[in-house]
């Protein structure tokens, strides 16, 4: 995994667009304690706000991520003396050389903004949140005649084994990710039983006959659903109730709250106390919904990414190449220059037309010096990643996709012929035009926009464009940099 930037002079946005703390002496210049107070003196002066902070050794290497909800008093917790951070996070302690910090609105964007921070950047200090679960969505159902409503962790709607996006997926209204999953479950309890739309994976078909002897479930006998199994309630009318849901969850549900509150008070007035509760926990549930993002703000690429079927897209681009045997592996290369100056490498990984985090991989480049020169770091970056391969100690990946255009591609197969070994297929794919550019052919590869082989190559290249802007990403939602 490469490097990440050192620290830079404090006031100004570092290399990857985060507010250092202040820069601090050399690494062995201080004491274990004199270090831990001068990092305890720094926090305390941070803004108090919401926010994640990074934990950095002497090396500038990030070892560990945490949000807060009150920056200066999370992160100087770390540095008292009375500290008990646990076996596992005690021995960071004698790592950790400074820290930087991202202030966030809420404490529910930190959680986001800690997930994925925590997922590209795979800290060593870190124990959760770098597996591959997901925050979870609201699926709304819109091309049955009678629509559901489910929780989901796959918004694609993709089916791991087989490839192919479920038929209810198609149209669907999702919202989220949501990122308390109790709360969202909460919500949707009390919600339906105002709203009474179906939970269930039932197909049911407006106008069946069998509809008619179906029995409907406990669901409906206690009031929750309208039983549209048993077509006890109109197409139409069913369709009005599940409109006016997707209209509540768009808005600030303020009507709705006032009047659950006032209902909380009338009972705690009464001395019932118990629904009292009821109607409190249930307010907190509905108020959790707005605490949520959207998936065009991509926190979840890997649960995300998915609008195509991925073997039509791989067996597309395999004809497209013509490649002999399929494509399993698919490796993306993008150059970022972060805040104008710093340049990076990123390295993605799809198998099976999947994203696959494991593979995923960021490099320093080293022989650009004060200057934006993508050809040299994109042989630089070809020379790193390919080095054991283009010895004959590795695999190569059954594709090789490069950013850019045909100077993009050229200056990546100069990089492959110093290797021993050459790679199966190389190729690149041009911004705006769309078009593929193919090792050894004169004229690019056009095809239609809706193609499933250039959208799965577009799938590629926004991934590795996104992991290594990642820190932009997040700072352009916050609007930090002044865009």
């Amino acid at each position: 995994m490469p490097d990440d930037p050192t620290p830079h002079t404090p006031g100004d946005l570092d290399a990857e667009g985060f507010l250092p703390a202040d820069a601090p002496p050399p690494w062995g210049t201080e004491s274990y304690d004199e270090r831990l107070t001068r990092l305890n003196r720094t926090a305390r002066d941070l803004p108090p706000v919401p926010g994640v902070y990074l934990m950095k050794d002497h090396k500038g290497i990030v070892i560990y991520v945490g949000k807060a909800s009150k920056l200066p008093d999370r992160v100087s917790s770390y540095f008292i003396p009375s500290a008990d951070l646990g076996p596992h996070k005690s021995n960071m302690l004698s790592e950790v050389h400074s820290f930087d910090y991202l202030t966030c609105e809420s404490g529910w964007e930190a959680l986001l903004v800690e997930n994925r921070l925590i997922k590209d950047i795979q800290p060593a200090y870190n124990a959760s949140l770098k597996d591959s679960k997901t925050f979870p969505y609201l699926v709304v159902t819109m091309r049955e005649d009678y629509p559901r409503v489910f929780i989901t962790r796959n918004p694609s709607g993709i089916d791991n084994k087989t490839g192919e996006v479920a038929a209810e997926y198609k149209g669907a209204k999702i919202f989220g990710p949501f990122t308390s999953p109790g709360a969202l479950r909460e919500a949707v309890h009390y919600l339906q039983k105002i709203f009474k739309f179906r939970t269930c994976s039932l197909d049911i078909v407006a106008g069946d006959p069998k509809n008619r002897f179906f029995r409907p479930c406990l669901l409906h006998a206690i009031g929750q659903c309208t039983a549209p199994c048993s077509e006890s309630i109109s197409v139409d009318k069913y369709r009005h109730d599940i409109d006016t849901f997707v209209r509540f969850l768009g808005s600030k549900r303020s009507v709705m709250l006032r009047e659950m509150r006032a209902d909380m008070e009338r009972a705690a007035e009464a001395l019932d106390f118990e629904q009292a509760a009821v109607l409190r926990d249930q307010i907190k549930a509905i108020e959790k919904l707005d605490e949520r993002a959207h998936t065009r703000d991509q926190w979840q690429p890997e649960a995300e990414i998915g609008y195509i079927d991925p073997e039509k897209g791989t067996r597309s681009l395999q004809k497209t190449l013509g490649l002999e045997s399929p494509i399993r592996c698919i490796e993306g290369i993008d150059i970022a220059h972060l805040a104008g100056g710093e340049t990076v490498g990123s390295k993605v990984c799809f198998v099976d037309g999947r994203p696959f985090r494991d593979e995923y991989r960021r490099y320093r480049i080293a022989s650009v010096a004060g200057g934006n020169d993508d050809y040299a770091s994109i042989r630089e970056v070809v020379s790193r990643r390919y080095r054991e391969a283009g010895a004959g100690h590795e695999l190569y990946p059954d594709v090789v996709l490069i950013d850019g255009g045909l100077g993009q591609l050229h200056a990546a197969q100069e990089a492959f012929a110093s290797l021993d070994v050459p790679p199966p297929m190389v190729i690149s794919l041009a911004k705006k035009e769309e078009i593929i550019y193919v090792q050894e052919r004169s004229e690019p590869i056009r095809l239609g926009r809706n193609n499933p082989g250039l959208r799965l190559c577009q799938q590629v290249r926004d991934e590795a464009h996104r992991f290594a802007q990642h820190y932009h990403h997040v700072l352009r939602r916050k609007k930090t940099l002044g865009e």
